[in-house]
């Protein structure tokens, strides 16, 4: 799908190689439409590569169904986004302006070509992930939210389809402009997650909106794959690019979006080969694209709650729903779950006002006010740099009397010497204010009790490793991390655990550097003795 002139601009420029589209037209099949005849509708599966020969596709306002962009679909050009490698759907509406003759070819017949012909891959990876990334930057979709900053639930769902990197609108509820009332009289001017036109989604959830576009994968079309990638942080990112590039059957299972806690992160400035930095989510997203085209499957947002290992030796995890995954290995990077602060009234103010994650979502919430990040690691230092740039002053709470012993040199300098940051040491939240949303706080440090107006508190104390749903199959250290290597009895390799065919990396491990760089080392180097196990049951 097109979101801006400039991507069809380049694709006239530089279309695809003749012999590729006669690779095409060899799988595929001629198909007509006439001037006026919708081509796909919101929400319908990328199930085939649609490719221009003649005519015209424009994009369609699913709102007042007339033409939503100047620029359009041509001859030499295709349909389709980066969704289609992962069977996702559309999220406009795309009609034949002009009587239309197109090349139709089956999606899984159009990835195997993709995977024989590199050259042919890389060009439409390339569009793919451009209009993707423009559509998201210009919020053309039909999925549309009101009031996140008021639901909690509605909040979730943005959060979710943000780091995930799924284009929506989201509209104020206190603005005046004629097509926010037009939006919000659909919901009664209540918060809502509205999809196309008029259907209003009662109880939001993402595992709702995941469903309805095809992020939500219908993971039975598989009886069984050969590896199981529990975790889509950077670690469990890294293992289903390789996987796929070593043609196993491989499924990463994310509950929540692909990035972990390192998506979470405004800006990774030590990352090798990114000297200005970059987002934890960028970074992620990127590697999520590598692992699709070589065939690795994602399923978000669905939660592992238990593992059976079966007499066959294979593994089958149960979802949150009762379903049923198996495989013959499995690697767990599920890394480690926020801590919580022991406050009265936490739980009622999550999402609304206290946070776990400083990015734009959250930090427009505390615009122009103060924000309280607590925390002495590197996470509560990007998070306090990041929220200074729209924040009025950014108090960071630290329990300990330094940061010399928990964050990076050049974070703690920074800090430091930012007007807008103020660092409170031997200090601690001890109190939440508020009616329905967040309004202040109390500071108690060795001068006594403090008083702050603030609209949103960030909490980054650490976390714990997320190892429950492994269901007693493999041995932990005394804090809960995955044993592995030469502390288990099978050390062939330094990831193997306790059973074998379950492998650890990235912060679950036990001993693990606790670094996006070496869980991205670990989830490469991992899937050599995740292939030698798989080959047993050849």
């Amino acid at each position: 799908m097109e979101s801006i002139a400039a991507d069809l601009e380049t694709m006239r420029r530089v279309p695809l190689a003749d012999n590729h589209v006669a690779m095409i037209c060899d799988i595929g099949t001629k198909r007509s439409y006439e001037a006026g005849e919708m081509v796909v509708n919101a929400g319908d599966r990328m199930d085939e590569f649609l490719y221009v020969l003649e005519g015209e596709i424009e994009v369609v306002d699913p709102w007042s169904g007339e033409r939503l962009l100047e620029s359009s679909l041509g001859p030499t050009q295709f349909m389709g986004e980066i969704g289609f490698l992962n069977r996702g759907s559309y999220y406009l509406p795309m009609r034949a302006a002009q009587d239309t003759r197109v090349i139709a070819a089956p999606r899984q017949d159009m990835l195997d070509l993709m995977g024989r012909v590199p050259e042919l891959s890389d060009h439409i990876i390339g569009v793919f992930a451009a209009r993707r990334r423009k559509q998201f930057e210009l919020q053309n979709s039909s999925i549309k939210l009101i009031g996140a900053d008021r639901d909690a639930a509605v909040q979730r769902v943005e959060s979710f389809l943000r780091r995930n990197r799924v284009p929506y609108e989201s509209y104020d509820m206190d603005s005046s402009d004629d097509e926010t009332r037009q939006v919000c009289d659909l919901s009664g001017h209540q918060p809502s997650v509205i999809v196309g036109k008029d259907q209003i989604m009662e109880d939001p959830t993402p595992r709702k909106v995941a469903q309805q576009f095809g992020l939500d994968l219908d993971i039975c079309e598989e009886q069984s794959y050969d590896v199981m990638i529990v975790g889509g942080g950077p670690g469990g990112v890294a293992a289903g690019v390789y996987a796929g590039a070593e043609g196993l059957c491989a499924l990463v299972v994310e509950d929540t979006a692909v990035g972990g806690q390192a998506g979470t992160s405004s800006r990774i400035e030590n990352y090798m080969g990114f000297p200005t930095g970059i987002s934890g989510a960028d970074l992620v997203y990127r590697g999520e694209i590598q692992a699709l085209k070589f065939g690795t499957r994602f399923a978000m947002p669905r939660r592992v709650r238990g593992l059976e290992k079966r007499e066959d030796g294979t593994f089958c995890a149960t979802l949150e729903d009762g379903q049923e995954v198996c495989s013959r290995a499995v690697v767990v990077a599920t890394g480690v779950q926020y801590r919580r602060l022991p406050l009265d009234r936490l739980e009622e103010f999550e999402g609304a006002g206290v946070y776990y994650a400083a990015t734009d979502m959250e930090a427009r919430f505390c615009r122009g006010g103060n924000a309280v990040v607590v925390g002495g690691g590197n996470s509560a230092g990007q998070a306090a740099m990041y929220l200074s740039r729209t924040a009025k002053h950014v108090h960071v709470i630290v329990r300990g009397d330094s940061l010399a012993g928990s964050m990076s040199e050049y974070l703690t300098s920074r800090l430091e010497h930012d007007p807008a940051i103020t660092i409170h040491y031997e200090t601690e939240v001890t109190e939440l204010r508020g009616e329905g949303t967040l309004s202040g706080v109390t500071l108690t440090g060795p001068d006594g009790d403090t008083r702050l107006d603030c609209a949103a508190v960030f909490i980054m104390i650490g976390a714990a490793p997320n190892t429950g749903w492994l269901s007693g199959l493999v041995e932990l250290d005394e804090r809960g991390f995955v044993l592995t290597g030469d502390d288990t009895k099978d050390a062939h390799s330094q990831y193997a655990t306790s059973t074998p065919g379950i492998f650890a990396i990235g912060d679950v491990r036990s001993g693990s550097t606790k670094r996006v760089a070496s869980a991205v080392g670990e989830g490469s180097v991992v899937i050599s003795a995740a292939w030698e196990h798989v080959a047993q049951f050849e």
